[in-house]
Protein backbone atom coordinates (compact mmCIF):
# COMPACT_ATOMS: atom_id res chain seq x y z
CA UNK A 1 0.00 0.00 0.00
CA UNK A 2 1.01 3.60 -0.38
CA UNK A 3 0.53 6.25 2.29
CA UNK A 4 -2.22 7.71 0.09
CA UNK A 5 -4.02 4.35 -0.10
CA UNK A 6 -4.03 4.18 3.70
CA UNK A 7 -5.50 7.70 3.87
CA UNK A 8 -8.06 6.83 1.17
CA UNK A 9 -9.13 3.69 3.07
CA UNK A 10 -9.63 5.79 6.21
CA UNK A 11 -11.52 8.49 4.26
CA UNK A 12 -13.79 5.75 2.90
CA UNK A 13 -15.07 5.06 6.41
CA UNK A 14 -16.93 8.34 6.11
CA UNK A 15 -15.95 10.10 9.34
CA UNK A 16 -13.89 13.23 9.88
CA UNK A 17 -10.24 12.21 10.25
CA UNK A 18 -6.81 13.68 10.75
CA UNK A 19 -3.24 12.53 10.86
CA UNK A 20 -2.23 12.46 14.54
CA UNK A 21 -4.54 15.29 15.65
CA UNK A 22 -6.80 17.98 14.29
CA UNK A 23 -5.27 21.46 14.02
CA UNK A 24 -5.49 23.76 17.05
CA UNK A 25 -8.78 25.62 17.15
CA UNK A 26 -10.60 22.93 15.18
CA UNK A 27 -13.69 21.68 17.00
CA UNK A 28 -14.73 18.25 15.76
CA UNK A 29 -17.54 16.49 17.58
CA UNK A 30 -17.29 12.72 17.91
CA UNK A 31 -17.36 10.38 16.15
CA UNK A 32 -14.05 10.99 14.41
CA UNK A 33 -10.82 9.18 13.52
CA UNK A 34 -7.13 9.90 14.01
CA UNK A 35 -4.31 7.83 12.59
CA UNK A 36 -0.55 7.82 12.78
CA UNK A 37 2.52 5.83 11.87
CA UNK A 38 4.30 5.75 15.25
CA UNK A 39 7.49 4.06 14.12
CA UNK A 40 9.05 1.73 11.60
CA UNK A 41 10.03 -1.89 11.39
CA UNK A 42 11.74 -1.81 8.00
CA UNK A 43 13.38 -4.78 6.33
CA UNK A 44 17.03 -4.19 5.54
CA UNK A 45 19.85 -5.85 3.68
CA UNK A 46 23.25 -4.75 2.41
CA UNK A 47 23.20 -1.71 4.70
CA UNK A 48 19.98 -0.25 3.30
CA UNK A 49 16.26 -0.28 3.95
CA UNK A 50 14.70 -2.18 1.09
CA UNK A 51 11.11 -2.45 2.36
CA UNK A 52 9.30 0.17 4.41
CA UNK A 53 7.26 -1.58 7.09
CA UNK A 54 5.14 0.84 9.09
CA UNK A 55 3.02 0.08 12.11
CA UNK A 56 -0.14 2.17 11.89
CA UNK A 57 -2.61 3.09 14.61
CA UNK A 58 -6.17 4.09 13.77
CA UNK A 59 -8.17 5.56 16.67
CA UNK A 60 -11.95 5.82 16.69
CA UNK A 61 -13.38 8.35 19.16
CA UNK A 62 -17.07 8.28 20.12
CA UNK A 63 -19.31 9.80 22.81
CA UNK A 64 -20.84 6.41 23.58
CA UNK A 65 -20.02 2.82 22.72
CA UNK A 66 -20.98 2.30 19.06
CA UNK A 67 -20.77 -1.34 17.94
CA UNK A 68 -22.09 -0.56 14.45
CA UNK A 69 -19.46 2.11 13.87
CA UNK A 70 -16.71 -0.21 15.11
CA UNK A 71 -17.98 -2.84 12.66
CA UNK A 72 -17.75 -0.25 9.86
CA UNK A 73 -14.13 0.53 10.73
CA UNK A 74 -13.29 -3.17 10.99
CA UNK A 75 -15.01 -3.82 7.65
CA UNK A 76 -12.78 -1.21 5.99
CA UNK A 77 -9.67 -2.80 7.49
CA UNK A 78 -10.82 -6.26 6.40
CA UNK A 79 -11.64 -5.04 2.87
CA UNK A 80 -8.11 -3.63 2.62
CA UNK A 81 -6.71 -7.03 3.59
CA UNK A 82 -5.19 -5.74 6.83
CA UNK A 83 -4.75 -7.90 9.91
CA UNK A 84 -5.38 -5.76 12.99
CA UNK A 85 -5.52 -5.92 16.74
CA UNK A 86 -7.75 -3.67 18.79
CA UNK A 87 -7.98 -2.23 22.25
CA UNK A 88 -10.40 0.17 23.82
CA UNK A 89 -10.68 2.48 26.74
CA UNK A 90 -12.52 5.45 28.17
CA UNK A 91 -10.81 8.83 28.26
CA UNK A 92 -12.02 10.34 31.53
CA UNK A 93 -10.71 13.85 30.87
CA UNK A 94 -12.37 13.97 27.45
CA UNK A 95 -15.47 11.95 28.38
CA UNK A 96 -15.03 9.84 25.22
CA UNK A 97 -14.58 6.24 24.23
CA UNK A 98 -11.58 5.33 22.13
CA UNK A 99 -11.09 2.13 20.16
CA UNK A 100 -7.58 1.79 18.74
CA UNK A 101 -6.76 -0.50 15.83
CA UNK A 102 -3.13 -1.43 15.23
CA UNK A 103 -1.99 -2.90 11.92
CA UNK A 104 1.14 -3.07 9.79
CA UNK A 105 1.49 -1.63 6.31
CA UNK A 106 4.11 -2.50 3.72
CA UNK A 107 4.67 0.84 2.00
CA UNK A 108 5.19 0.55 -1.75
CA UNK A 109 5.98 4.15 -2.68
Amino acid sequence: MTYQQVADMIAGIGLPYAYYEFPDGTEIAPPFLCFLFPGSNDLAADDSNYQKVRPCRLELYTDTKDFALEARVEGALNAAGLFYTREEGFLDGERMNMVAYDFTVFITE
